[in-house]
C-alpha cells in the first residue's frame, strides 16, 4: 500500500478533497490564502498616524481635496477634527501642505491686512489690526506642546487726550488643554508676559488665563492671589522637607519602610519697624564736638559798680583818702570788708585818711572771668526694619519606620539605629530648638492592606481581552463561512465525484465481466476448434496421430 493510499485512508475528509479536478483544488486553495490574508489585515491594524489635529471645517475640507486628487488614503477620527494617513507619509505630507499654506487654522492673523479696503472707517482699520493680532496671539500659544486650541480676547480702549481719563488694557485668554496634560506655573506666566509683551502699555497682571474647564490659571490679585501664593509656599516647604527625610532614610531602611509628615507654621505678617536710639557719650575723648564758645574778661583796679541803680552809682568814683582807724563795734565783725562787699542798700562810707592802706591794695587788686560752652553730638541711631513675607517660625515632623524582618520575621530596630535615624532626620529638617521645632520618630510595624484591582477592571487584561475578543469573532465567522458556503460546495463536489468514480467502477466489472466471458466463449470455440482437427486429422492420418501421442506419453514418463 502506498503513502497517499494510507493518508487517505486515514483522513477521509481529506481523500474527498482528492478527488477534486485540479482546477476546483486550486480555487478552494486560493480562496483559502484570501481568507488568511483578510484575517491578518483585519488582526493587524493599519499603521495610520494623525496628520492634524482640531481642524476647523475649511481646513479639513481644503486637506481632503489635496489627498484625494493625490490618491493617498486617509480616515477621520475626534468626530471629523483629525485626518489619519499611513505612517510613512505623514511627515512629507505635512511639508507639502505646508507649502500651500495648509491648515491656515481657525483663527485669522496679519493676512486680514493683505487685501485692504477702500473707504474703510478708522474704527474699522483699528477692529481688523485688534483681530489680526488676536488671531496671531492664538497662533503662537497654539505652539505650545500641551495647548490644543487658544482664543484670545484683547480689551484695547481708545486713548483720550487727558491722562487721568486714560485707561491700561487688559486682555483674557481661553486654552483648550490635550487630554491629561496641564501647564505649569512658569508656562502660565509665560503666557501672560508673551501676551503682554505684544500689546502696548498692558501689564501682565492685567492678563487672565482660563482653561477649558474654568479653571483660572493666572495668579489672582489682592487678598485671593496672596492666599493661593501662601498656601503655596507652605505646601512647598512641607514636600520639600518630606523629600529630604525620604532622601536619607529610604537607602537605609528600604523603600517603602519610611513614612513621613510635616507641618510647617509660617508667619505671613508684615511689620515695618522704625527705631531712634540715643547713646550718651560714654568714652571721654571720643566725643564729638558741635559747638564751643569761650568768653574771657579782665579787670585790674576797678571797682564794681554798687549802690542803688540810678544817677548816682553811675557817677565816678572819688578820690582815695586814708581810712580812720576806729574799733569794731562788735568783737566779732571784720575790720577790713572785702572790696566790692558793700551790703546792699546801705551807701559806702566816706573815704578818709586812715583808708589808704586799703585804697593801695585794691590798686594792686587784679579780677579775671572766663566763660566756655561746649556742645557735643549725641548719638543718634535711626533703622527702618520690613521683616520679610512668610518666615518659618516652626516645624512639627513626624516620621514612622518600619519593622526590619529578622529570622524570617519583623522585628524592631535597635536604639543605635533608632539613634541615628533620629539624628539624620533633624539634620534633614533643620531642626531649630530655638525655632520651637518637634521632632518624633517611631519605630512600629507596618500593616498594610494591599488593594488589589480585579482582572475584568485592569485596563492591560481589557486589551487583551478585547483583542481575544476580536480573534474569536473572526474564528466563528470564518467557521461559519466554511460550514455554510465551503463545506456543502465542498461535499457536493466530493459526492459527485464519488458517484462519478462509482458509477465508473460499475461500468468497468460491467467491461470486465463481458470481456471475461468473451475470452472463455474464445477459449471454448478454439478448444472445439483443435478437437475437430484433431479428429479429422485422426481419419486422415491415424498413424501420424499415433506417433504423437506416442512421443507425448513418452515425455511424460521420463523424471
Amino acid at each position: 500500500m502506498s503513502p497517499m493510499t494510507d493518508w487517505m485512508n486515514r483522513y477521509p475528509a481529506l481523500a474527498r478533497l482528492a478527488v477534486l479536478p485540479r482546477p476546483v483544488l486550486l480555487g478552494l486553495g486560493a480562496s483559502l490564502i484570501a481568507v488568511a490574508v483578510v484575517m491578518a489585515l483585519w488582526l493587524r491594524e493599519a499603521d495610520y498616524r494623525s496628520l492634524f489635529t482640531n481642524l476647523e471645517g475649511r481646513d479639513g475640507g481644503a486637506i481632503v481635496s489635496v489627498l484625494n486628487q493625490r490618491n493617498i488614503p486617509y480616515k477621520f477620527a475626534d468626530n471629523g477634527t483629525t485626518i489619519l494617513v499611513p505612517a510613512d507619509q505623514v511627515y512629507a505630507l505635512r511639508l507639502q501642505l505646508a507649502e500651500q499654506g495648509l491648515p491656515r487654522g481657525g483663527s485669522v492673523g496679519f493676512e486680514l491686512l493683505d487685501q485692504p479696503r477702500f473707504g474703510a472707517s478708522q474704527f474699522t482699520e483699528q477692529v481688523t489690526y485688534q483681530r489680526a493680532l488676536e488671531g496671531e496671539l492664538a497662533r503662537s500659544i497654539e505652539g505650545m506642546q500641551p495647548v490644543k486650541a487658544a482664543r484670545v480676547h484683547l480689551a484695547i480702549p481708545r486713548q483720550s487726550l487727558f491722562v487721568r481719563d486714560r485707561e491700561a488694557p487688559t486682555a483674557s485668554v481661553l486654552l483648550t488643554l490635550y487630554p491629561g496634560r496641564s501647564l505649569s506655573e512658569s508656562q502660565v506666566s509665560a503666557i501672560a508676559w508673551l501676551v503682554s509683551s505684544s500689546v502696548p502699555k498692558l501689564n501682565a497682571d492685567a492678563v487672565s488665563i482660563v482653561d477649558q474647564d474654568g479653571h483660572l490659571l493666572s495668579a489672582l490679585s489682592g487678598e485671593a492671589g496672596a492666599d493661593g501664593t501662601r498656601r503655596n509656599l507652605v505646601a512647598d516647604i512641607e514636600q520639600r522637607t518630606v523629600q529630604r527625610i525620604l532622601t536619607l532614610l529610604n537607602p537605609i531602611v528600604g523603600a517603602g519602610n519610611v513614612r513621613a509628615q510635616v507641618s510647617a507654621t509660617v508667619d505671613f505678617s508684615q511689620r515695618e519697624q522704625t527705631s531712634e536710639v540715643y547713646r550718651p557719650n560714654e568714652t571721654p575723648g571720643e566725643a564729638a564736638v558741635r559747638s564751643k564758645q569761650t568768653s574771657a574778661s579782665l579787670q585790674n583796679g576797678a571797682q564794681p559798680p554798687h549802690g542803688v541803680p540810678g544817677a548816682l552809682s553811675n557817677e565816678p568814683p572819688p578820690n582815695a583818702t586814708a581810712p580812720i582807724q576806729s574799733a569794731p563795734a562788735n568783737p566779732g565783725q571784720t575790720q577790713n570788708p572785702a572790696p566790692g562787699a558793700a551790703q546792699a542798700g546801705n551807701p559806702p562810707p566816706a573815704p578818709t585818711a586812715g583808708t589808704a592802706v586799703g585804697a593801695q591794695a585794691g590798686a594792686e587788686r587784679v579780677s579775671s572771668r572766663s566763660d566756655a560752652t561746649i556742645n557735643y553730638e549725641v548719638d543718634r541711631t535711626i533703622s527702618h526694619i520690613k521683616h520679610e513675607l512668610g518666615i518659618l517660625q516652626r516645624l512639627s515632623v513626624a516620621v514612622v519606620v518600619n519593622y526590619r524582618e529578622k529570622d524570617g520575621e519583623p522585628a524592631p530596630l535597635e536604639s543605635a539605629d533608632m539613634e541615628n535615624i533620629d539624628a539624620l532626620v533633624r539634620q534633614a529638617m533643620g531642626f531649630s530648638a530655638e525655632r520651637g521645632d518637634t521632632l518624633s520618630v517611631v519605630n512600629s510595624a507596618f500593616t498594610e492592606t494591599k488593594v488589589q484591582t480585579p482582572v475584568w477592571e485592569n485596563p492591560a487584561y481589557q486589551g487583551y481581552a478585547m483583542q481575544l475578543l476580536k480573534v474569536l469573532l473572526y474564528l466563528a465567522l470564518a467557521f461559519f463561512l466554511w460550514r455554510s458556503v465551503l463545506k456543502p460546495i465542498i461535499h457536493g463536489f466530493a459526492n459527485a465525484q464519488v458517484e462519478r468514480a462509482k458509477q465508473d467502477a460499475r461500468q468497468q466489472a460491467v467491461r470486465d465481466h463481458q470481456r471475461m466471458a468473451e475470452q472463455r466463449a474464445s477459449e471454448i470455440s478454439r478448444y472445439e476448434d483443435n478437437l475437430d482437427t484433431a479428429r479429422t486429422m485422426a481419419q486422415k492420418d491415424p498413424r501420424a496421430v499415433a506417433m504423437v501421442l506416442r512421443s507425448w506419453m513418452s515425455k511424460n514418463e521420463k523424471p
